[in-house]
């Protein structure tokens, strides 16, 4: 098979685009291949897709294509301008590359894969270009991902927070929770950072949520009783949240006890923060003789613990009757347990206590976004971080947005 008909049969080129000539450059391990069409050729216009005659030919433009025998691979034309009675002079669609594009589609396809699984600078290695085009790659198939995706809000929501610098410097995340993904990503954690995700739609879209997962940061409160119908019915507050909060009660607990012991020269609590912190069943085994001891002892941190261990019971019940009825039981014993975190956790979720017990309505929580928030934490590790906030955004949406980032006319996609 001569060069010609084998780069014609590797670009998948079809009438009316031939392969004229390829040259082989061996000092620079360059491959180029020149495409052009016969004289006379009518191409469809852009918009109307009418047969035109050629108007004229831009100059010559160079495309990189997938290499060939380990050789970059470059392909060369001029493309053709149209004239169309109806939408004048325009240029016609090329069918290797999109336009705008210095990368034909096949290459283009082979980039996102390779982006999916190294950073920037990985992946442009391995593609040898630059980290400047490689980031442009992945721009271009967010860009093209957002434009193709239906325009639709989700019916169940999950609003998130994600800290992406040192220095308190965070985005807000909406996410899809029925199909996984990130929906929006918002400048800072401000009532405003939300409510531009919710004025995208009309209002009429926005009564089409059916329940929204957050926590009780007020901002993300305010918002969604601001823009969405009957908020309050729809917001379920996070239980995972709820924990932490509860959490960081008996975490405090523990620093005032450990200072008053260490006074005393008693070190039980001595380097048990974390212990505390943990479930019961998934309290680790190398731990658990030191904690089983500790929570026995007659200590105010393991009456706190006990609160927070009961308080997890709250959402296995099957109504929200009988969870009613356990939460006025666990109130009572968590604000006469004359532990002062803990009096005050009781009495914050007992002002947000109506919007805890809509999980019994909706019975969703926010571990989708949190299984989110750590796949984004995992983007940024393996980024050395992210310095500006667009980059950070476009990174959120290509791992994590379900977009169909590849071009339309590739021939390769990624599979599943």
């Amino acid at each position: 098979m001569e060069s010609k008909d084998l780069y014609q049969h590797l670009l998948g080129l079809s009438s009316p685009w031939t392969v004229e000539r390829v040259n082989l450059d061996m000092a620079k391990q360059h491959v180029d291949v020149y495409v052009g069409h016969p004289k006379g050729t009518r191409f469809a216009c852009p918009q109307c897709a009418c047969e035109c005659p050629v108007y004229d030919h831009l100059a010559e433009r160079t495309w990189r294509h997938l290499d060939s025998c380990q050789f970059l691979t470059y392909l060369h034309a001029e493309p053709p301008r149209i004239k169309c009675e109806k939408h004048g002079i325009a240029q016609a669609k090329l069918p290797w590359a999109e336009e705008g594009s210095r990368f034909t589609t096949m290459f283009e396809a082979l980039a996102i894969d390779i982006l999916h699984a190294a950073n920037v600078k990985r992946a442009a290695a391995i593609l040898r270009i630059s980290w400047d085009q490689a980031w442009h790659l992945m721009e271009r198939a967010v860009w093209r991902g957002q434009a193709a995706k239906e325009s639709a809000i989700p019916r169940q929501i999950g609003i998130d927070e994600k800290a992406i610098a040192k220095g308190h410097h965070y985005m807000t995340l909406v996410c899809d929770l029925e199909a996984a993904t990130v929906e929006y990503v918002g400048d800072g954690r401000t009532e405003a950072s939300l409510t531009n995700y919710f004025t995208a739609f009309k209002p009429e879209e926005r009564a089409g949520i059916e329940a929204i997962s957050l926590d009780m940061w007020p901002a993300y409160i305010g918002a969604c009783r601001e823009q969405v119908p009957q908020a309050d019915d729809k917001m379920v507050f996070d239980r995972f949240h709820i924990m932490q909060h509860v959490g960081k009660g008996v975490d405090q607990v523990r620093k005032q006890e450990n200072k008053d012991l260490s006074e005393q020269g008693d070190d039980r609590l001595k380097r048990s923060k974390y212990l505390w912190l943990y479930s019961a069943e998934n309290m680790p085994d190398a731990a658990r003789e030191r904690f089983d001891q500790i929570k026995n002892d007659n200590l105010k941190t393991a009456r706190a613990w006990a609160l927070k261990e009961s308080l997890r019971e709250m959402w296995s019940h099957s109504s929200i009757a009988t969870a009613k009825r356990f939460w006025k039981h666990w109130y009572f014993w968590a604000t006469h347990s004359c532990l002062a975190p803990m009096i005050d956790k009781a009495k914050l979720l007992a002002r947000h206590l109506p919007n805890i017990l809509t999980y019994f309505t909706h019975r969703i929580t926010n571990a989708v976004a949190e299984g989110l928030n750590s796949k984004i934490a995992t983007i940024q590790k393996r980024a050395c971080g992210f310095r500006n906030r667009d980059n950070f955004k476009t990174a959120v949406y290509f791992h994590c947005g379900g977009l169909d980032l590849y071009p339309a006319s590739a021939t390769h996609k990624k599979l599943g």
